[in-house]
């Protein structure tokens, strides 16, 4: 069977979808690219497709209802699967005509086994090279290792706990053997991600730092990465583990707001002196370290004051990258019972002022490496007047194209999913990329 898995949202939708795609093709399955256009011929039909949806926001939602829409259109004779988020909160706000097999949040990790049962799908085992050719048919290079599921904490606004439920964890040594035989296959990085993975070990003893440490000592991955981490509870023992050279020097730290008042409203467990002393101490512990973000833009009750203390903080500490998005009201939080939420053209108008606020703290993160010479993971391709150019990250997450007097070349192609040291010469004209050429 020819099976596409689509996914929207996070990181860990995306490791579920990398679970799934492994246990369909160690059945005998064929999982397909995302964007292969022979999916949508009758030479190439297929047979299942499964859709991981998200809530985290009613945009989320509404996208989901558009791919499930979609992949009905152009596969109008598979057979489709549902799962995630925007099925676990309400059913009404999907449309569930014309599917074959919804499976909720709690069943995800059985969600294969289930197929198998409920649709009586075929079993021809599948060679050798599992973990990796499932990967690459997806046209992906990184490996997302889901290490947790779930959440301890009720931040107001956050629906991911509704819909995902309490906090656990999986056992160390079978995140650790399937790092392992991702390494073994060929990936070059995994990502180790979750709802809350700071929290991993709540209930069995062995904690985030312990996880990180045995991924490290017991696989030969070249990279590791982390997920999104909450900032807070990062000790001094976390900080040593960037001392070994394949932990990637990049933490996603949400920040949220830069105002204290609204960090309250927002039951966050930091306050914006705490982020700041974390920074510093990563900054201080971390050679090249790349710090990323998450800003919520007008909260309910964030004054005009509120706004520009978040600007202020934002263009202080430097990121160099924002995950900005509007608040969206989500019913069972707290906060869409909050009195005093704030216009929708409000909310367009501060992320108007944000958005060069981002792109200058960008090219400024991205100028301080212009000179350096730096491994890149190549993990695609793309036409850019008619060259094919390589497209990859530094191990601090920095995204890197090949200088123009690169493109044009064969082997391009054949550098996806490789490690190649290249002299970092400039910044794309678009602001968003540096530009590498081997020396």
């Amino acid at each position: 069977m020819r099976i596409r898995l689509e996914s929207i949202g996070c990181r860990l939708n995306e490791a579920e979808l990398q679970h799934w795609a492994r246990q369909f093709r160690a059945l005998g399955h064929e999982p397909c690219h995302n964007d292969s256009a022979a999916e949508r011929t009758a030479d190439a039909p297929i047979d299942l497709v499964v859709v991981n949806t998200c809530a985290v926001t009613q945009e989320a939602v509404r996208k989901s209802r558009q791919l499930l829409r979609r992949m009905q259109r152009y596969n109008p004779y598979a057979r489709l699967i549902v799962s995630g988020c925007a099925t676990a909160l309400d059913r009404t706000e999907v449309d569930l005509s014309g599917i074959d097999l919804l499976v909720s949040n709690a069943d995800k990790d059985r969600l294969v086994e289930i197929a198998q049962q409920e649709l009586a799908l075929p079993i021809m085992p599948a060679t050798a090279e599992t973990e990796a050719a499932a990967l690459f048919a997806r046209g992906r290079q990184r490996a997302f290792v889901k290490i947790q599921d779930g959440c301890r904490y009720q931040c107001t606004f956050c629906v991911t706990t509704l819909a995902r439920g309490p906090e656990r964890s999986r056992p160390l040594t079978e995140i650790v053997t399937e790092v392992q035989t991702a390494a073994a296959s060929g990936i070059k990085e995994a990502v180790l991600t979750g709802v809350q993975i700071a929290g991993y070990g709540a209930g069995h003893g062995d904690g985030l730092e312990e996880l990180i440490q045995a991924v490290l000592n017991d696989t030969e991955i070249p990279r590791l990465r982390l997920g999104s981490v909450e900032p807070w509870g990062l000790g001094e023992r976390f900080w040593r583990l960037f001392e070994n050279p394949r932990l990637a020097p990049h933490l996603h730290l949400p920040l949220q707001s830069g105002s204290d008042r609204i960090l309250r409203r927002m039951a966050r467990r930091c306050t914006t002196a705490a982020y700041r002393e974390l920074v510093t101490q990563a900054r201080a512990a971390i050679r090249d370290f790349n710090l990323t973000t998450d800003i919520i833009i007008g909260f309910p009750g964030e004054t005009e004051a509120d706004w520009q203390q978040t600007l202020t903080l934002v263009a202080e500490i430097g990121f160099s990258h924002l995950h900005s998005f509007s608040y969206s009201r989500r019913p069972g939080t707290q906060a869409a019972t909050l009195p005093e939420q704030v216009p929708a053209t409000v909310k367009r108008a501060r992320m108007q002022q944000l958005q060069p606020l981002a792109e200058r703290l960008k090219t400024e993160a991205l100028r301080t490496y212009l000179g350096r010479t730096m491994p890149v993971l190549f993990e695609g391709t793309s036409s850019t007047a008619g060259d094919q150019e390589a497209l990859g990250y530094t191990l601090n997450y920095l995204p890197v194209r090949r200088a123009p007097q690169e493109r044009r070349r064969p082997e391009d192609s054949t550098w996806v999913n490789q490690i190649h040291a290249l002299k970092l010469t400039g910044i794309s004209a678009d602001g968003k990329a540096l530009l590498g050429s081997r020396e």
